[in-house]
C-alpha cells in the first residue's frame, strides 16, 4: 500500500495501473520522482523540448495548505516561456508595496517594481496548489500537442539501486510492487528527500532556535494589498516579529514568531491560536472581523545544502537539494531556477549534442545559487531573531535609524526578497565586449522590455538566442545546436536602456534558460559560434 501522508487541494493526476506493472523493467532517459512545483515545471520543459519525462509522486495531486506563497518575477518570467503564466497572474493577488513597522510605527516602505515595461510584476501571492495545479493544466496541453510527458499518481519509490550508468527503482502502488530504470534520475522529493536518505547523503547546514506560527486565515477586510512586516509588534503574545499577507479567495497569511522552547501541540490550539489572530486584527482594524481559520502549521528556520547536486545520473533539484527559511521567498523560487537551468543542459545530453559533463555545470551554477540565497536567509533570520542582548541592540538601533535616516533603511532585514541568479564568471560564459548596462552583462538573466508585439522574452523562447538590437545577426550553428537570430531596432527606449545603454547598438547571445552568455558591439559569426561552443561545454 501506499501511505496517505497529507491530505490533497486538487486530485492532479490519480492514480492508473499501466502495463509497465507487470512487465519486466523499462528504461526511461528522465524519471523525475516528486510532482511538486520543480518536478513538475522541469518536466513541461522537458516534454516542451521533445525528451521525454516520467513524474512519480506519492500521492495524486497538490498537498493542501498554502505553502509556498510568494512568487517572483522570475519564477513567472519562466512560467510564462512554459505556457503556465498567465492563469497563475490572473488568479494572484499582485503586490509590489511592502510596509515594515517596528512596535506599533511604520520604519518604512518599498516598492520592488518600481519601473514599468515588464510582462509580469515583481511579485504575486498564490497558494502552491493552485501554482501546481495551472503546470499540470499547461502539461495536460502539452500532452495534448504530442509532448512526451507522463505523470504516474500514488507511485510511491521504496528502494533505489544505481548501477553508474542507470538507476533502478522499486516502486510501490495500490496494484502492488514494480520496477523501472531511469538513465538520469532527478530527485525533486522534498526537504525530507527520501531518494537523499536512500543514497546515504548528508543535509548539513544550520536550524535556527526558532519556530514560527504560519496561519491561513479566510476573511473579508480592508487591509491593502501590501507586505507587512512588524518587528516587535504592538499585539499581544505575537513574539518578535509577525507578518500579514493577503492570497487569493480571500485567504490572509499571518506568521507569527514564537521562539524556540514552545510546547507546539499547546500553540496550534485552534482557541490560542484565534487569540493571537485577534489581537493582530484588533490593533489594525480597531474591531475583529469575522474569520475562519483554514490552515495552521508550526517551522522552524533551517539553512541547508547537500554538498554535491550531482552524484553520477542521480540529480537533485529544490528542496531535496537546498532548503532555506521562507522570508525572502527563495524556497520554491529558487527551485525554479533549478528547473530552468536542468531542463535545456539534460536535453542536450540525451540528444546527443553536448557530453554528459554539461551536466557537472548545472551544480556548480545552482550550487552557486543555493550559497547565495542561504547566505541572505541567514542574514535574515539573525537579524529577525537575534539571539543575545548585544545583538538585540544592535537591531533596534538600526530599526531607529532608518526611522529616521534613509541610509540605514538596507541594513533593516525583514527577508531579501527572491532575485535572478547571477552566473557571471562561470565557465559556460563569455565575452563581454559591449559598452552596455550592467544589468545585462554575462551570467544575468536577461530583463524584460515592451515591443510593439508584445514583450522581448516572449521573442526567446526555449533554444539559444542571437539578439542583435540596431543591427543585423544572423542564425548561428555550433555542434549540431542552433542559435536562432532576432534583429530589433533600437527604437524601443526600455529595450535600449536595458540593453544598449549608451552603445548604438549590440549583439547578445542567449542560453535557453534567458540567461546572457555573451555581449558584442557588432555581429561576427566566428566569434557567436565559439561562445556558443562555450555556453554548451564543447571548449
Amino acid at each position: 500500500m501506499v501511505a496517505t501522508r497529507y491530505k490533497t487541494a486538487f486530485q492532479l493526476y490519480p492514480y492508473a495501473k499501466v502495463d509497465a506493472q507487470d512487465a519486466a523493467p523499462i528504461r526511461h532517459p528522465v524519471v523525475i520522482v516528486g510532482g511538486g512545483p520543480i518536478g513538475l515545471a522541469l518536466a513541461l520543459d522537458l516534454g516542451q523540448k521533445g525528451t521525454p519525462a516520467l513524474v512519480l509522486d506519492d500521492h495524486d495531486g497538490a498537498g493542501l495548505g498554502s505553502k509556498a506563497i510568494c512568487f517572483a518575477k522570475r519564477t513567472l518570467d519562466i512560467a510564462n516561456r512554459l505556457g503556465a503564466s498567465q492563469a497563475m497572474v490572473d488568479k494572484g493577488v499582485v503586490w509590489n508595496v511592502g510596509k515594515v513597522f517596528h512596535d506599533d510605527h511604520k520604519i518604512f516602505d518599498f516598492n520592488l517594481q518600481p519601473e514599468a515595461g515588464h510582462r509580469n510584476p515583481a511579485f504575486i501571492n498564490l497558494q502552491q496548489p493552485y501554482f501546481e495545479k495551472y503546470l499540470v493544466d499547461a502539461i495536460n496541453r502539452a500532452q495534448a500537442d504530442g509532448a512526451p510527458i507522463e505523470i504516474r499518481g500514488r507511485n510511491c519509490v521504496t528502494a533505489l539501486e544505481n548501477h553508474g550508468a542507470y538507476s533502478t527503482l522499486t516502486i510501490e502502488t495500490p496494484d502492488g510492487p514494480y520496477q523501472l530504470e531511469a538513465d538520469y534520475l532527478i530527485a525533486c522529493d522534498g526537504a525530507r528527500s527520501p531518494l537523499r536518505d536512500m543514497m546515504g547523503l548528508s543535509f548539513d547546514g544550520r536550524v535556527f532556535e526558532d519556530n514560527f506560527l504560519i496561519a491561513d486565515v479566510h476573511m473579508k477586510a480592508d487591509f491593502p494589498t501590501e507586505r507587512w512586516f512588524w518587528f516587535e509588534p504592538p499585539f499581544k503574545n505575537s513574539g518578535q516579529s509577525a507578518l500579514l499577507h493577503k492570497q487569493p479567495d480571500d485567504i490572509w497569511r499571518i506568521d507569527f514568531q514564537l521562539g524556540w522552547d514552545i510546547d507546539r501541540e499547546k500553540e496550534l490550539d485552534p482557541a490560542r491560536i484565534r487569540a493571537r489572530v485577534d489581537a493582530m486584527l484588533s490593533s489594525q482594524a480597531g474591531y475583529v472581523p469575522e474569520y475562519e481559520l483554514e490552515w495552521t502549521s508550526i517551522y522552524t528556520f533551517q539553512c541547508r545544502r547537500m554538498e554535491k547536486f550531482r552524484h553520477g545520473n542521480v540529480i537533485f533539484a529544490g528542496d531535496s537539494a537546498h532548503q532555506v527559511s521562507p522570508f525572502g521567498a527563495r524556497g520554491a523560487n529558487s527551485g525554479i531556477q533549478d528547473a530552468d537551468n536542468l531542463a535545456w543542459k539534460l536535453d542536450l545530453v540525451l540528444k546527443g549534442l553536448s557530453d554528459d559533463s554539461l551536466l557537472d555545470t548545472y551544480a556548480t551554477e545552482r550550487e552557486h545559487g543555493a550559497d547565495e540565497n542561504i547566505l541572505n536567509s541567514s542574514r535574515a533570520t539573525d537579524f529577525m531573531t537575534p539571539k543575545s542582548e548585544v545583538s538585540k541592540t544592535f537591531r533596534n538601533a538600526v530599526l531607529e535609524l532608518a526611522n529616521k535616516h534613509e541610509f540605514a533603511r538596507p541594513m533593516v532585514n525583514s527577508g531579501r526578497l527572491s532575485v535572478p541568479c547571477n552566473y557571471a564568471g562561470f565557465e559556460l560564459f563569455g565575452d563581454d565586449a559591449l559598452n552596455g548596462p550592467d544589468g545585462t552583462r554575462p551570467g544575468m538573466t536577461c530583463p524584460d522590455a515592451p515591443l510593439d508585439d508584445g514583450f522581448l522574452l516572449d521573442h526567446l523562447g526555449g533554444g539559444f538566442t542571437v539578439l542583435a538590437i540596431g543591427t543585423e545577426g544572423q542564425n548561428v550553428l555550433a555542434h549540431g545546436v542552433e542559435a536562432q537570430a532576432i534583429s530589433l531596432p533600437s527604437t524601443h527606449d526600455t529595450l535600449k536602456t536595458r540593453y544598449l545603454g549608451g552603445a548604438k547598438q549590440g549583439v547578445y547571445l542567449i542560453r535557453p534558460d534567458q540567461h546572457v552568455v555573451a555581449r558584442w558591439p557588432d555581429f561576427d559569426e566566428a566569434t557567436v559560434k565559439s561562445a556558443l561552443a562555450r555556453a554548451i561545454g564543447k571548449v
